[in-house]
């Protein structure tokens, strides 16, 4: 899709869909009564008859329209003007996406940018504008042997804004979108694969293709051989039942200056989750394929980040794994000794992200990290807690914590934190070893999974977001959202500013 900015008045613009917005009780928009007043009232005189209220939702395509230099007007419902907040101008952004898509228009000039978001500025309308459409154009058919016919596809938007002066920020918030976009569809791509193609091996495969893509990328693959010669005890414990190797990926962006301290990301790449001995429940077992979502996002992130040219140090760990029964797998009750030294009774195998994502921890000490982020889809009990909506958040640092909060809403890609009490962490105690990998008890499933891997965090600022009621949708709609990629993005934009200011 080819985005781009322009300044104008909408009767003179020559595209084949021009997009304009009624507020409810059938209200014009500012550029809607611009183009209704050349257009002899035309727009005013249709709504007056009761052929659109203005409702979220609605819209109206217009054929004909004297005075217009376009061929199409489609009209779209953004509800009360005094409501549109950011939920509301995200659901109207992503109407549009999709009308659009059935107008059979090749191009559209979209005049929606001049719709109140409180607190929202031109260019945060313009970023969520290009993502919106970005998210409603992406398929994911490329293992259908028959694809979907598709109408005459729409290859260009235009954005309004009021003038020149706009251009070279609104044209900057164009390639941010892009750029979320592309590396949220490739978080998309890889978590909708099936496991029987996306293996841990596949993983390193495209983390290398990456950096054949951008030159600014570099790639190293630790072997089973390399984990073992440093002693990650718990990852390899996970990998046992499974013919698939894993790997540990690390990918490295050097784009800041040469003593800044890296952002560290790690993701969960668990590409197919059985539960090990502890197996799970056959329903929905299918979707554990998405439990590499962490993993995904990471690769996402670094995409969009070498996309941007951020003047940042930015470094992606993904410890990548199977998890499957066998005759060599792990039984509940082992007990396995952690890259950090600690030892870790397994009171159940299906508990296993935790337990390669604390050695991938440990192993980012060595970076001296700015911060280090693990994304993982974790636990079922986020999901119990917080739904569908925001991601589960836990840190060891306010302002990291804040930093990524502040991040989830300027992107509209929200977390929520939760506690990480030390009250929480004599549920993990052992009788046989350091730490137990689970409580005996199932209260506060989420919070004892970032209790274990807080153990492990303990020389550095570090956050963990579990997306597992994010990462993907379930139902009709079953895929990967390619979240958290857009808050990760945004948080690494804001740091990347941050410097800029210090400088």
């Amino acid at each position: 899709m080819e985005f781009s900015v322009k300044s104008g008045t909408p009767e003179k613009q020559r595209t084949a869909c021009l997009v304009l917005g009624i507020y409810e009780s059938r209200r014009l928009t500012s550029a809607a009564e611009q183009f209704d007043t050349a257009c002899g009232g035309y727009l005013s005189t249709l709504l007056r008859r009761g052929d659109l209220e203005g409702k979220p939702g609605q819209s109206l395509l217009l054929f004909n329209i004297p005075n217009a230099s376009c061929e199409r007007v489609l009209l779209i419902g953004c509800g009360r003007e005094r409501e549109i907040d950011d939920r509301r101008f995200h659901k109207i952004a992503a109407h549009v996406a999709t009308t659009l898509n059935e107008t059979g228009a090749a191009d559209a000039t979209i005049y929606l940018t001049d719709l109140a978001v409180r607190g929202r500025d031109l260019n945060w309308k313009i970023r969520q504008m290009v993502e919106a459409v970005e998210t409603a154009q992406y398929r994911f058919d490329q293992l259908k042997s028959k694809k979907d016919p598709a109408r005459r596809p729409l290859r260009k938007i235009i954005l309004s804004v009021p003038g020149r002066r706009e251009l070279p920020s609104a044209e900057q918030a164009i390639n941010e979108g892009v750029a979320i976009a592309a590396g949220s569809a490739l978080a998309k791509d890889l978590g909708n694969l099936p496991a029987n193609i996306c293996t841990p091996t596949y993983l390193a495969e495209q983390a290398l293709a990456l950096a054949q893509a951008f030159r600014t990328l570099r790639v190293k693959i630790l072997e089973e051989a390399d984990m073992e010669q440093l002693g990650m005890g718990a990852l390899l414990s996970v990998t046992r039942g499974s013919a698939q190797p894993a790997k540990l990926i690390r990918l490295d962006y050097r784009q800041g200056p040469a003593p800044a301290k890296p952002y560290v990301l790690v993701g969960k790449g668990v590409t197919f989750d059985t539960g090990g001995i502890s197996l799970k429940p056959g329903e929905g077992m299918d979707e554990m394929k998405f439990d590499m979502c962490g993993a995904a996002s990471v690769l996402g992130t670094l995409r969009a980040c070498a996309e941007l040219q951020l003047p940042l140090n930015v470094t992606g760990l993904i410890p990548t794994v199977e998890n499957m029964p066998g005759g060599r797998a792990s039984r509940p009750g082992d007990i396995v000794t952690s890259l950090s030294g600690q030892t870790i009774e397994i009171l159940n195998t299906d508990a296993e992200g935790r337990l390669i994502l604390c050695d991938a921890l440990t192993y980012a000490e060595r970076d001296e990290p700015a911060a280090v982020i693990d994304i993982a889809t974790l636990t079922g009990a986020c999901i119990i807690a917080l739904g569908r909506h925001p991601h589960g958040l836990f840190s060891n640092h306010s302002p990291l914590a804040n930093a990524l909060l502040a991040a989830g809403q300027a992107a509209y890609d929200r977390a929520w934190e939760l506690p990480l009490w030390d009250d929480y962490q004599e549920g993990l105690d052992s009788n046989f070893a350091d730490i137990a990998n689970i409580s005996g008890s199932r209260d506060g499933g989420a919070i004892m999974g970032a209790c274990f891997l807080s153990r492990f965090t303990k020389k550095f600022h570090w956050a963990h977001l579990d997306i597992a009621g994010t990462a993907w949708k379930t139902g009709k709609a079953k895929g990967a959202t390619g979240r958290p990629v857009p808050l990760l993005t945004q948080y690494l934009l804001d740091r990347a500013a941050e410097t800029k200011e210090k400088s």
